[in-house]
């Protein structure tokens, strides 16, 4: 009787580690098509054939000069896998890992955003009040701007707040680390933030918003910010290796991945500092942000109160015209948040109907290509609906079309920029552009970028081409 059981015990086990060894293998093939299956963001429809390229990710890693990359991915409300590629820090020979940290740029946002819902739920803020009212070491001075409509918490969080400075530069080791009054009082290396447009009229994105409410946070709790965010968010929800603190404390050095420049070459001092931790201050790893991810997505998807309540999440995921929610952006079928700090690029996606999310981070200037071409490898895989790559068809032009574009022309204070005919598109350069941007005509007066898709409208008055715009950018054409 002892010996059945024995060997019926040996069967069980041997039937569970087959089974083990299936699912590792079917998991294996998984990533490995991913990793083989990177598709150009851009594809264009050239006559009777489509341009586009597949990739296999370290090759591309190396093309693109994207020294590290780490991936996470969540799949039926578990995170299925995350992984390392590629190099944390050339210098010190440290190979990225998945505990390696990486900067989150403006993913910060969506994560800070979070402790300033908890407050209003508390009802320690109104988040349509004007944030004067909770601000008491410094105030947000008054305007033209603020006589009939306020700063509110909510217009900081969705954006419409009418405040200046988009983004932060960030500070090199041994610079002097300005507090957060005198950097919102230009006293850092930005100008003011201040008001500059009637808040609540339009969207205009504002990190300086993001750090009044850094701020305000801090003068209601009378705590520092970091400190406020691993007691209420971060460690609730398990993402104890995450920090907002700036500068990075020694303990976090020996797995903290250097930037790298768009040229290969180290960011100096190996990463910059951001006390603007809100807006652009917090590291951390893809599977950390994906418990984030998780814990928003669950009280959507179950409408079960979490970390914040239903109402709460439903508030935050509800878009304004401009696709923007109180933190994320909130799209039809997704939400999540880009983030761009020197030397890091990452992006975080997440389904609003399906238990899917994807967290991919680079410490490299050039990590958005890979990233856009990693998450069209994914969304393949997974059969993920509301993210596509750009499709552009190829128009042709005669030469004498196209030399109607050729000219100067002004974009104010951005500078003059030149258009000539090349081959069978155009050639834009100038102080507006780094490198020179070649355009395909895709109709009569819409071009695109051969490279990254974006349009570009010519507008024409009796025949004659009077100007340009494309992205935030408007030009007139002042030449031949």
């Amino acid at each position: 009787m002892r010996l059945l059981c024995f060997v019926m015990t040996l069967c069980l086990i041997t039937s569970c580690e087959g089974q083990k060894k299936n699912e590792n293998k079917v998991l294996e093939d998984r990533i490995s098509r991913i990793e083989n299956g990177l598709q150009s963001r851009l594809q264009i429809q050239y006559n009777d054939s489509t341009i586009k390229s597949i990739y296999n990710i370290e090759e591309r890693m190396q093309e693109l000069k994207v020294p590290g990359l780490s991936i996470a991915v969540l799949n039926n409300g578990v995170i299925e896998w995350d992984k390392g590629y590629g190099i944390a820090d050339s210098l010190e020979n440290r190979k990225v890992t998945t505990k390696t940290l990486f900067q989150a740029g403006s993913i910060s946002k969506v994560v800070a955003a979070t402790r300033a819902l908890q407050l209003a739920e508390q009802s320690l803020i109104d988040l349509d009040l004007n944030v004067n009212t909770y601000l008491s070491s410094w105030k947000l001075p008054e305007n033209e701007f603020t006589e009939n409509q306020k700063v509110t918490t909510r217009r900081i969080l969705n954006h419409t707040a009418g405040l200046t400075i988009s983004g932060f530069k960030g500070y090199k080791k041994g610079e002097t680390i300005p507090s957060i009054p005198k950097i919102l009082d230009g006293k850092g290396n930005t100008n003011p933030v201040r008001v500059y447009k009637e808040p609540g009229k339009s969207w205009s994105y504002s990190g300086g918003g993001y750090t009044i409410m850094q701020h305000m946070i801090t003068d209601i709790e009378q705590k520092q910010f970091p400190e406020i965010m691993m007691e209420n968010v971060l460690k609730p929800l398990g993402m104890t290796s995450s920090t907002f603190k700036n500068p990075l404390p020694q303990a976090y050095h020996n797995i903290a991945a250097a930037g790298y420049n768009f040229d290969g070459t180290q960011v100096e001092g190996k990463w910059w500092i951001y006390p603007e931790m809100a807006a652009a201050g917090l590291w951390t790893t893809p599977s950390e942000l994906l418990v984030w991810a998780k814990e928003i997505q669950q009280i959507l998807q179950t409408q079960k109160d979490g970390l914040l309540q239903v109402n709460t999440v439903s508030e935050m995921l509800t878009p304004n015209e401009d696709d923007q929610g109180l933190g994320p952006y909130v799209l039809d079928l997704t939400f999540g948040h880009g983030g761009a700090d020197e030397g890091f690029r990452a992006d975080l996606v997440v389904w609003k109907k399906t238990p899917n999310a994807v967290v991919i981070m680079t410490n490299s200037q050039n990590g958005n290509t890979i990233i856009r071409e990693l998450l069209l490898s994914i969304v393949h895989e997974y059969n993920l609906p509301g993210y596509t790559p750009t499709k552009r068809v190829f128009k042709e032009q005669s030469q004498e079309q196209l030399a109607r574009f050729i000219g100067t022309y002004d974009f104010l204070e951005k500078g003059i920029a030149n258009m000539t005919v090349k081959g069978d598109g155009l050639e834009f350069t100038g102080e507006l552009f780094s490198k020179p941007i070649f355009l395909w005509p895709e109709s009569d007066t819409t071009f695109f970028n051969k490279k990254t898709g974006t349009r570009y409208k010519f507008t024409l008055k009796n025949g004659a081409v009077k100007g340009v715009k494309f992205s935030r950018f408007e030009g007139k054409k002042l030449s031949h």
